[in-house]
């Protein structure tokens, strides 16, 4: 299922949310830029390395680019490739900007950082020991759905569904729409090893809680949660 828009205007220009987008692209440009010794001393070096946090293994010297605790945010701006970055950057396009909207550009940007550190330490819960670095910035958009689905449940999102080869374009409600891709995230997660390199399912699994959870506490004291759209009022 891929989203292409909603039908829910937001009354505040996302700032942050295109400043995010920005700064994931020029990353990944930045990755593209580098050898393959460079690029893999990058994701070591700014990943995110559950051990290094919860061992006492180091990292190698010539590895090194950023103090550990860094690394939990360094790691939500690489991407692994153009279409997980596409991937990242259309779900936080189509949903960033409500939730922006919602609590106002300083807020967002500790709320989306905070999703985001949620999401890496959910996934470490599982295999602490891991010495696969993680990386993407999904955890964190994860965040941002979970909100998105408390307070606008019921706006519609049009969606592109693969039905044998043909893409069918159809108007779901976004409770459908998340709801859908929880419920995936969490089945992956129940079938995928925890050492298991790949995508990090529980991770996306845990930030959309984090954002559920943190959304009543984020948001403008003035926002309600389950409202109606197409209506820039409160």
């Amino acid at each position: 299922m891929i989203p292409l828009r909603d039908d829910n205007p937001a009354a505040l220009t996302p700032l942050v949310t295109v400043a995010l987008i920005g700064a994931c692209t020029l990353t990944y440009l930045w990755q593209s830029s580098l050898g393959s010794e460079a690029y893999e001393q990058a994701v070591y070096g700014l990943g995110f390395i559950p051990a290094l946090f919860f061992t006492d293994i180091e990292l190698a010297p010539e590895l090194v680019m950023a103090p550990t605790w860094f690394t939990v945010f360094s790691s939500m701006f690489l991407h692994g490739g153009f279409m997980h970055l596409i991937g990242n950057m259309l779900y936080l396009w189509i949903f960033g900007n409500n939730v922006e909207d919602s609590m106002g550009h300083q807020r967002f940007v500790v709320f989306y950082l905070a999703c985001g550190v949620i999401a890496a330490l959910g996934q470490s819960l599982l295999n602490p020991e891991s010495k696969i670095p993680m990386i993407g910035a999904s955890g964190a958009i994860s965040g941002v759905l979970g909100a998105y689905l408390l307070l606008f449940p019921r706006a519609q999102v049009e969606v592109l569904i693969p039905i044998g080869f043909i893409l069918q374009r159809m108007r779901l409600p976004a409770l459908w729409v998340l709801g859908l891709w929880f419920g995936m995230q969490l089945l992956n997660s129940a079938l995928t090893s925890a050492d298991q390199g790949g995508v990090a399912f529980a991770a996306h699994a845990s930030g959309f809680v984090a954002g559920m959870a943190l959304i009543p506490f984020f948001k403008y004291s003035h926002v309600r949660l389950y409202r109606p759209t197409g209506n820039r009022r409160y």
